[in-house]
């Protein structure tokens, strides 16, 4: 009972800074899962990154509907472009996915913190590119969701962080940019939790209630812990100094990265 309420602590609380702050709730989730199922007996301490990284990707599934939801209501979804960018983007997480299974805890976990600095950055210095060009034809975006699919599943999180900047250099405007990222987190989190359960199935070692690199117990607090607390998020975010939560947060990914390198790594 003790984990079950961590789980939902951990849901409500990523869900509420994911609709609070507009990111998705894998690079938190993803570190503080890993050091969950560290602490538990059952879990291979070999596999715990793994698990953390498809469980996270499982839960973005859920999360990303709602979303979807909502800015489709606001007719902020640019259709054309998630349909034809959806392909490349179920092929990058496929192999983002294998990828990722193979790869042994400690690059991978290298890999995921690097990425959290580099998001940690981009939030810090409220990066946005000068837009400059249009969006490249179907081949194009193509190859750019393969990039985004597979960055994606390899450190658990919804694309946004990619998925935004791009189109705001191709010139889209801020709101489509963030509604279409929405739509496009959703194929994301299908073809990386397909991935992960895929490339986890029968691995020898994994808890009981596993499908393949997905933790079903943990996967059912986190989903649905977070799915009601972002919209509070949502609406507390036209309240609070979101610029300052955002350096706060930011600050926080970096020593919650820190932490898991030292403990992979330990």
């Amino acid at each position: 009972m003790s984990w079950v309420l961590a789980y939902l602590a951990l849901g409500a609380f990523s869900g509420f800074f994911a609709g609070l702050l507009g990111i998705g709730g894998g690079t938190l989730m993803t570190p503080l899962l890993m050091m969950m199922f560290a602490a538990q007996a059952g879990f291979p301490p070999a596999e715990t990154l793994h698990l953390a990284l498809g469980t996270s990707m499982a839960t973005i599934f859920f999360t990303s509907i709602s979303s979807l939801r909502t800015h489709h209501q606001h007719g902020a979804v640019l259709w054309p472009v998630v349909l034809t960018i959806t392909p490349g983007i179920l092929f990058g997480t496929l192999l983002g996915t294998l990828l990722a299974a193979r790869v042994p805890a400690q690059p991978l976990a290298v890999f995921f913190a690097c990425f959290v600095c580099f998001v940690a950055v981009q939030m810090l210095l409220n990066f946005k590119p000068k837009p400059s060009r249009e969006l490249p034809g179907k081949l194009g975006l193509f190859g750019v969701g393969t990039g985004i699919g597979g960055v994606s599943a390899l450190v658990a999180i919804g694309g946004g962080a990619l998925t935004v900047p791009f189109l705001s250099w191709c010139n889209v405007r801020v709101h489509n940019a963030i509604g279409t990222s929405s739509a496009v987190g959703l194929p994301i989190a299908i073809g990386a939790s397909l991935g992960y359960m895929f490339n986890g199935w029968g691995h020898p070692g994994l808890p009981q209630w596993s499908l393949g690199f997905v933790y079903l117990p943990a996967l059912a607090c986190l989903a649905g812990a977070s799915v009601l607390v972002a919209p509070i998020g949502a609406r507390l975010a036209h309240r609070l100094p979101v610029a300052t939560l955002k350096r706060v947060f930011a600050v926080l990914l970096v020593l919650l990265a820190a932490k898991m390198l030292f403990d992979v790594f330990a």
